[in-house]
């Protein structure tokens, strides 16, 4: 499937998102008050020093395929999006943060990816699961182009539990959406999509499911950890 015959849900978050680019990295901190780039941050982290070619799937703006390159000075990056608007946003925060020659940012559907088996060191994917038909073949896809022993790691959104859940529920029902139409009509449309399709993903793969998903596609010694009261889980596994 080429990008142009993509989904109706592939469709829908491309349009979703498209707009966003310039403001992104800047109000998904604020509306996540500030545990994005915490969480960014710990996503990184899981993947080893020694992964000198990482690939980073749903790469947006570069925000970790940024936090890649400056953890390793020798590392190499390459980014691939969907979306061309996102990616133009990303190549600025790159060049003004000097690191052209070490990050390649292209235009490519995590469920189709150009690159022959085990081309990378590492793998990182941020927020992408939700918006593809077949987590399962996108995973295996995914799992493909890194060479055996090499790490794979996952930032998404999560449903907190416990006495957690209904804050949760409030704000992602009523103060996200509010919040967001403050900031301008398309973060507004983003804050009432998101709610809705964290809760779903979640009720379809809950974490253990989803763990299970990891080890069908491939990946062993499969960990998760759930950040800030259970609002975002890191996931990470090796290539078997």
């Amino acid at each position: 499937m080429s990008l142009a015959e993509v989904s109706a849900r592939t469709q829908h978050a491309r349009e979703l998102f498209a707009p966003l680019g310039p403001t992104y990295d800047r109000y998904a901190s604020l509306l996540s008050f500030r545990q994005d780039p915490a969480w960014r941050r710990f996503l990184v982290s899981r993947v080893p020093a020694d992964a000198l070619q990482v690939l980073d799937v749903a790469s947006g703006t570069a925000a970790v395929a940024i936090e890649l390159a400056r953890a390793v000075p020798a590392r190499t990056v390459t980014g691939v999006d969907q979306s061309a608007e996102m990616l133009a946003a990303g190549r600025a925060r790159v060049a003004q943060a000097g690191l052209d020659s070490r990050i390649d940012l292209r235009e490519a559907r995590a469920e189709a990816l150009p690159f022959g088996d085990a081309d990378f060191d590492a793998l990182t994917f941020t927020y992408l699961l939700r918006y593809v038909d077949d987590p399962r073949a996108t995973l295996r896809e995914l799992a493909r182009v890194v060479r055996p022993g090499g790490v794979v790691a996952m930032l998404e959104f999560a449903v907190p539990r416990g006495v957690w859940r209904p804050l949760w529920e409030l704000y992602v029902r009523a103060l996200l959406p509010a919040a967001g139409y403050v900031v301008a009509p398309a973060w507004g449309e983003v804050g009432r999509f998101l709610g809705p399709s964290i809760r779903g993903f979640y009720e379809q793969w809950p974490l253990e499911a989803l763990l299970t998903l990891w080890r069908d596609a491939g990946l062993a010694d499969v960990r998760a950890r759930r950040l800030s009261l259970g609002g975002g889980v890191v996931v990470w596994g090796v290539r078997a």
